[in-house]
C-alpha cells in the first residue's frame, strides 16, 4: 500500500497513519511524520583571481532542469545584510537591482542565470552570492557561493 501526494505543499505537513485489518493477527498501522520544506539551500566556496572574472551558476547541481521557465533572483551579502542584484521572470529581460551599485556595474546575468562579475576586486572577498529559484509559492530552492578573491 502506498499514499501518492502530488502539488505538495507545505500545509500537507503532519502525520500520516495507514491502518488495515488483517485476519487472524487483527488491526495494523503505520505512522509516519511528513515534513515538507519550503526551502532547499546548498552552499559552496568558489576561489578566483583578482581581476579575472567570476562565474557563478545559479544551481550547481541542477542540470536536467530548465531554468528558464521560473523567476529567479541574485542576491549579495556581506557584514549581515542581503541585498537583491537582479532578477529574472520567464520570458522578460533581466532586471538589475540599485544594489548592484554596489559592485560598480560590474554584475551581468550570463547564459543558463550564471551572474558574472567582472573584474573581481578584493573587495568582493567574503560576499555570499545567492540564487533563488521560485519553483512553486511554497518552494524555494537556494544555492550560496561564498567568494574568496586571491592575489597573483
Amino acid at each position: 500500500w502506498a499514499l501518492h501526494l502530488e502539488n505538495v505543499t507545505v500545509s500537507l505537513s503532519g502525520h500520516y497513519e495507514c491502518t488495515f485489518a488483517t485476519y487472524p493477527y487483527g488491526t495494523k498501522a503505520a505512522r509516519i511524520q511528513l515534513t515538507v520544506k519550503a526551502e532547499e539551500e546548498r552552499h559552496y566556496l568558489k576561489k578566483v583571481c583578482l581581476e579575472q572574472t567570476l562565474e557563478i551558476p545559479c544551481l550547481e547541481d541542477v542540470t536536467s532542469e530548465n531554468l528558464s521557465i521560473y523567476p529567479l533572483k541574485w542576491l549579495v551579502g556581506e557584514n549581515g545584510r542581503e541585498e537583491e542584484l537582479v532578477t529574472k521572470e520567464p520570458s522578460c529581460p533581466a532586471v538589475y537591482r540599485n544594489s548592484s551599485m554596489l559592485l560598480g556595474q560590474r554584475v551581468l546575468l550570463g547564459l543558463n542565470n550564471t551572474l558574472k562579475v567582472f573584474p573581481t576586486k578584493i573587495t568582493d572577498d567574503g560576499r555570499v552570492f545567492s540564487c533563488h529559484v521560485l519553483y512553486h509559492p511554497e518552494r524555494v530552492q537556494k544555492s550560496s557561493t561564498t567568494v574568496r578573491v586571491f592575489g597573483k
